[in-house]
């Protein structure tokens, strides 16, 4: 048998059974801004193998994944993964998360890597001193973490897959079958990107037609009081305050990722708070109006490669005062969500 043999950096490697291995753990925005990478190792080395290690809450992002092999799911036991992943042996590491875990893991395998540059100055000089200097999306980074090996961006944006049974049981549910609803991103990870219930109410007012609620089940509470605010009958003692249209659909903490992914797929446009359903509702090609609070989408977080618009107050010399968020805001006043403006 012939061999194809590649010069990697000086060293041969053997293409046909070249083995490599991508390193995420989280979170569920990262996760999906990483899709490209797979995709473009799979095509400079269209007969390897490729595996990635993320955390089980997220594995679900890469398991219908054409360009993974193998999802490895990381328990948090360092050795025990790392010993684990000896046995592999690879020839190639992409580490993409660039922390101390992932450090240990690509240096105790002692192979050939590939390590992510954070942007780590740069985005400190813009949240806090506010200079704005120029920062690539967190994607163009992952990306550019390939050129040592000539591989360069391909253009075609994100990467996400459905699988079928999901897909099938959300297109059943109500207020989804006939793709006439719009799609509202109720949480974030942090309260400073998120916004207040009455915000919330006020855009689903704005909306004015049927609307499907995507979160988790820290969602829950907040998604009923929007569903009870909107859904009454003409008997009920809590007539609609703003005499409208929306009707709401509540699917917060009932539906998994892949199945909430789904509901956005089937969607007509997607509101969205800066979070990891936003880079899902870009890897579907929709049209997302993202809703910014203390970040900005020029700290490179904003949907990558998609038809999008951006909300938010422009008008705050605080803003942006963090990269991921906050648990409360640092000037106490919280106007970057409280007075944004929906038209």
């Amino acid at each position: 048998m012939l061999w194809d043999f590649k010069l990697l950096n000086g060293i041969k490697i053997n293409s046909n059974k070249m083995k490599i291995l991508i390193i995420r753990f989280s979170s569920l925005g990262d996760i999906v801004l990483s899709t490209p990478v797979p995709r473009l190792l799979k095509k400079k080395f269209p007969k390897s193998e490729i595996h990635i290690i993320t955390k089980k809450d997220y594995s679900s992002i890469y398991n219908y994944n054409i360009n993974v092999d193998k999802v490895i799911e990381f328990n948090d036991n360092l050795f025990e993964v790392t010993s684990n992943l000896k046995k592999e042996n690879y020839n190639l590491i992409i580490d993409l998360h660039n922390n101390l875990r992932s450090n240990f893991i690509k240096f105790s395998l002692k192979k050939r890597f590939y390590t992510y540059k954070k942007q780590v100055i740069k985005r400190w000089l813009f949240t806090n001193l506010k200079i704005p200097v120029k920062i690539n999306h967190i994607t163009k980074s992952y990306i550019d973490s390939l050129s040592g090996l000539g591989i360069y961006d391909d253009k075609e944006g994100l990467d996400f897959y459905l699988d079928d049974n999901s897909f099938k049981k959300v297109k059943s549910l109500p207020g989804i079958n006939n793709n006439n609803f719009t799609a509202v991103v109720v949480g974030a990870k942090h309260f400073t990107k998120r916004l207040p219930l009455n915000k919330l109410i006020e855009l689903c007012d704005k909306i004015n037609g049927p609307i499907a609620l995507i979160g988790g089940k820290g969602e829950i509470a907040v998604s009923k009081e929007i569903e009870s605010f909107f859904n009454y009958s003409s008997s009920s003692e809590v007539p609609n305050k703003l005499n409208k249209k929306t009707k709401i659909f509540n699917y917060c903490g009932k539906l998994s990722i892949l199945e909430s992914a789904s509901i956005l797929k089937l969607s007509k446009n997607v509101y969205t708070h800066d979070t990891g359903f936003m880079h899902i509702a870009a890897a579907l090609n929709k049209n997302i109006i993202s809703i910014f609070g203390s970040t900005h989408p020029n700290l490179g977080f904003y949907p990558y490669k998609a038809s999008f618009s951006i909300i938010q107050n422009n008008k705050l010399e605080c803003r942006p005062c963090t990269k991921i968020g906050l648990s409360k805001c640092p000037a106490g006043h919280f106007k970057c969500m409280i007075d944004i403006k929906f038209e």
